[in-house]
């Protein structure tokens, strides 16, 4: 069975109908039963069992900001809002994940996308005056202009051009060596998903694309995006890379791309960690022969 895209499968009930009574949060986050989900900055912190931290809300101190993740059964849980000083690197994180349960890394996932949101709109977009948290975490208002400012995400298409039995794979210099992924790249305004598939591979590596297929999606907190999986099929094999974008690419062929996912020390390259998608997409292609 292919395994579900990282941070999907989270469990806990995201209580909608909670987040604009106030008085029924706060006397969730008084009650003994409310926990803490513990970070260290914003990577999180594992108890011995290797899963998430969980502290008392009494931890961070009179007047900290909270953010209601959910009911965990009867259990409430909270993450603490920090002001970031510095842009963290998400890939400090990725050793973590390896072992981290899926339910678990959804709900740290949605925790940091929270964070980072915050952190980033702290001022109002419409007037500028600072914003004030609100519907428990899940929105900033603006009480210079009464504007409502709630979480957004950012959708990224990823993607596999199909020709000949091959996909198309490539790499960015910042990858671990040996490395080699799905092409991604943002949907932009006025486009639809297939538009932004055959744009991307088109602009990236030289490739015209067609019949594109969803496959599936994942919240990716890196800092908030939407990740969309496809696969296209490409018109010929024939590549232009864009050398801002791609440090190289090639074209894999299944037998290579299940030594890669097997983790064979002569695969022609390194698969992508089980949390990222674009696992998931080489995973849905090899077993769609």
């Amino acid at each position: 069975m292919t395994r579900p895209p990282g941070f999907t499968g989270s469990r806990v009930d995201r209580a909608d109908h909670l987040r604009n009574a106030p008085e029924r949060v706060a006397e969730l986050a008084a009650s003994l039963r409310a926990r803490l989900l513990r970070l260290s900055g914003l990577d999180p912190m594992l108890d011995e069992k290797g899963g998430l931290g969980w502290g008392s809300l009494a931890e961070p101190g009179e007047g900290a900001e909270l953010i209601f993740l959910g009911l965990d059964g009867e259990t409430p849980l909270f993450a603490p809002l920090t002001l970031i000083r510095a842009r963290p690197n998400p890939r400090a994180v990725f050793g973590l994940l390896e072992t981290l349960a899926p339910e678990d890394a959804a709900l740290w996932g949605t925790a940091r996308s929270l964070i980072e949101w915050h952190n980033r709109h702290r001022f109002c977009a419409n007037c500028g005056t600072a914003t004030a948290l609100f519907r428990a975490g899940w929105g900033r208002s603006c009480p210079g202009c009464q504007a409502e400012h709630f979480p957004r995400v950012d959708p990224v298409v990823i993607m596999l051009a199909e020709h000949d039995g091959r996909v198309l794979l490539g790499r960015q210099p910042l990858y671990p060596p040996g490395r080699y992924s799905a092409l991604a790249g943002f949907v932009e305004p006025g486009e639809s998903i297939e538009e932004a598939v055959a744009r991307e591979l088109f602009e990236e590596a030289g490739i015209r694309a067609s019949n594109v297929r969803y496959v599936a999606s994942q919240p990716w907190p890196f800092p908030g995006s939407l990740m969309i999986a496809c696969i296209a099929d490409a018109a010929s094999d024939a590549l232009t890379l864009d050398a801002n974008e791609l440090e190289d690419a090639f074209w894999a062929d299944r037998a290579g791309v299940i030594a890669a996912l097997a983790g064979d020390a002569d695969a022609p390259f390194v698969a992508p960690p089980h949390f990222a998608i674009a696992h998931t997409l080489l995973t849905h292609w090899v077993a769609a022969a």
